[in-house]
């Protein structure tokens, strides 16, 4: 594993608003340390030679590297800036990344990532250049038709992805030359226009992505039942 480059860009460009707050939600306190942080340290855990390529907004870069410096030190981290999309952003964050290897893209806001699912994303994309953790979606499905009915759907055949979505370089990034599109709501959606299949593999219940405050409470009843 340590002969091969690994980076962990991370998106955190969030504002908050969901969550009801002023402080981005990437930054709340979470069991006395910032969101954000939690998501670095699992990368800088599961692999001790990774990169990691914060992805913040331009106005925020010196105010997260004194919160990253005071809470877990900078070794290893740097900054890009965050763009118009998540697509932008994405794409300022893989210019830093010249060497072959190992991407993994990773939601600021998704604290909770185990190393076993990092080791398993890594495994999976060496061996089938993409992977993405999804999870069966268990509640029931409808979609909404522009009159205003619903339509039962299959939810056997539905996922739910997550992050860390990870690439072999010579797949993300030649894919990411492209122009926008609106359909690029992921990297996933990115690898598969420039002519790529891209590969699920088994994600995690608990690797939840904190969008409302509710979510918080459950983020912190997890890492207390953790540790």
């Amino acid at each position: 594993m340590s002969t091969i480059k690994k980076y962990a860009i991370i998106v955190a460009g969030g504002q908050g608003t969901r969550m009801g707050t002023s402080i981005p939600k990437q930054f709340l306190p979470l069991m006395g340390m910032p969101v954000l942080c939690h998501s670095i340290l699992a990368f800088a855990h599961a692999f001790s030679d990774v990169r990691i390529i914060l992805v913040v907004p331009a106005d925020q870069v010196n105010g997260v590297h004194t919160i990253i410096k005071s809470y877990i030190g900078t070794q290893n981290v740097s900054f890009a800036t965050g763009g118009e999309t998540r697509f932008h952003s994405v794409q300022n964050g893989l210019k830093a990344i010249k060497d072959d290897g190992i991407v993994f893209v990773h939601d600021g806001v998704r604290p909770l990532v185990s190393k076993t699912l990092i080791y398993r994303c890594y495994e999976h994309a060496l061996d089938h250049g993409s992977a993405i953790p999804c999870i069966p979606v268990v509640d029931s499905m409808r979609l909404l038709n522009e009159d205003g009915t619903s339509d039962p759907v299959d939810r056997n055949g539905l996922r739910i992805v997550q992050t860390p979505q990870t690439f072999q370089t010579s797949i993300l990034l030649p894919a990411f030359e492209t122009d926008y599109h609106p359909a690029f709501t992921d990297e996933a959606t990115v690898i598969e226009a420039s002519g790529y299949n891209v590969h699920l593999v088994e994600g995690e219940r608990d690797n939840l992505k904190i969008t409302n405050p509710g979510d918080m409470i459950i983020a912190e009843t997890l890492l207390k039942s953790s540790t």
